[in-house]
């Protein structure tokens, strides 16, 4: 991806303050309650800036200090190279895993898209 298709903001040159549209994906991740998640379109759908690569590259970036693991693919399959620590999150937080078959590679879950995805709306109870 080129610097080119990033927000004027998160482009290199700003090594000591984090760049504005950074702090706002990172604010959205934030709100999201545990046992939810928000694909990484559906953030940049909220902000109104930018796209799916564009907060994939915030998160993979800036987002160690947020619960990264709420931000995901809309596939619902987990984070390559950091399926084991999200999977730890997603238990603790009762996140809604679909079983994975036997024909799944590594045999792990993925997220139940259907009741874990979060809206943004006002409503942050637990999922059914």
């Amino acid at each position: 991806m080129s610097e080119q298709s990033l927000p004027e903001d998160t482009r290199e040159g700003y090594p000591d303050e984090l760049p504005e549209y950074a702090e706002r994906v990172l604010e959205v991740a934030e709100r999201i309650p545990p046992g939810r998640v928000m694909t990484y379109g559906d953030v940049a759908e909220w902000l109104e800036q930018g796209g799916p690569r564009q907060v994939g590259r915030v998160m993979s970036l800036y987002g160690g200090a947020v619960p990264w693991w709420r931000v995901v693919r809309s596939d619902g399959v987990l984070l390559p190279g950091h399926e084991l620590g999200a999977l730890d999150h997603y238990r603790a937080e009762g996140t809604p895993l679909k079983e994975a078959s036997r024909a799944a590679e590594g045999h792990l879950p993925r997220l139940d898209m259907k009741r874990a995805r979060w809206d943004g709306g006002a409503d942050t109870e637990a999922h059914t």
